[in-house]
């Protein structure tokens, strides 16, 4: 297994570790809605270019429902979900349910690829499942089970987006497959976008410009690029296991960047959420 794959990878999921804090900040200035439609659609204006100018040739008529599922999960339903649970939790407790994440994608490449995992893996899932359930209830107030709930669900809609564009990257090519389904999804975006369009952005300030440019062209765009190519060429099985530093690094970030505060029983929650998807992918 060649290092191109895992040092491709790598550069992906250290990008994507920075999308959480970077979505927290700009929801401070940006309401979620327009937020997820404004990354998509600055990110498909870019990839668009891409396409034209490396001339790329379209993808067949058999791809495009493969690509609407990439477009929901990693395009529409990741982002704003994340970005409507940001507004009542934080990004270091929403971190917690990214460890889930690499158990999201194995689950839907069973349900979409036929693959038949031993039964250890089941048990290392509810294993896994039991520790963010167990984080959530000891954790949440009143107000975060909404964005637990969310948090959730955005894991379960991108583990598709990723098991989906794994799949097709093989034959469109990794950074393709992202760039066509940004593409699919512009329609919608562009429309939803001018109509929740803010009032005033005079009161927006500099940190949430810098978190809407972050999660345009890196987490929307560039992290694919390179997340997509890891998979091609060293393997979803093999590649997808780096997803396990996501947590700790965006617990990282989520530190050192914006002050926010990291428990214990965050760090607790993640290391058994992630010591059961490593478990359960080894028995995939």
């Amino acid at each position: 297994m060649g290092l191109e794959g895992w040092g491709s990878g790598l550069v992906g999921v250290v990008i994507f570790s920075g999308s959480l804090p970077a979505t927290r900040v700009a929801v401070q200035g940006f309401e979620p809605v327009f937020l997820t439609s404004a990354r998509a659609v600055i990110a498909a204006l870019v990839a668009a270019l891409l396409l034209v100018l490396l001339r790329q040739k379209r993808p067949q008529r058999a791809d495009l429902v493969p690509l609407a599922l990439v477009a929901g999960g990693v395009v529409v339903g990741f982002p704003l979900l994340t970005a409507v649970a940001l507004r009542s939790i934080t990004s270091a407790h929403s971190i917690v349910f990214i460890g889930l994440l690499p158990l999201a994608t194995a689950l839907f490449a069973v349900l979409r690829g036929g693959e038949r995992p031993k039964p250890l893996f089941w048990l290392f899932s509810g294993l896994g499942s039991l520790a963010v359930m167990g984080f959530a209830l000891t954790q949440s107030g009143g107000g975060a089970i909404e964005g637990d709930l969310l948090m959730l669900a955005a894991v379960i809609v991108c583990g598709l987006g990723y098991a989906e564009g794994a799949k097709l990257s093989r034959r469109l090519g990794g950074w393709q497959v992202i760039s066509w389904a940004l593409i699919l999804a512009l329609p919608v975006m562009a429309v939803t976008g001018a109509l929740s369009f803010p009032q005033t952005l005079g009161e927006v300030g500099a940190p949430a410009w810098l978190g809407l440019a972050y999660v345009s062209l890196f987490s929307m765009l560039i992290g694919f690029i390179f997340w997509y190519r890891g998979l091609a060429v060293g393997g979803t099985a093999a590649v997808g296991q780096l997803q396990l530093i996501q947590p700790f690094l965006g617990l990282l970030l989520a530190g050192l960047l914006l002050g926010e505060a990291v428990s214990p029983a965050m760090a607790v929650a993640t290391l058994g959420v992630v010591a059961s998807v490593a478990g359960a992918r080894r028995h995939a």
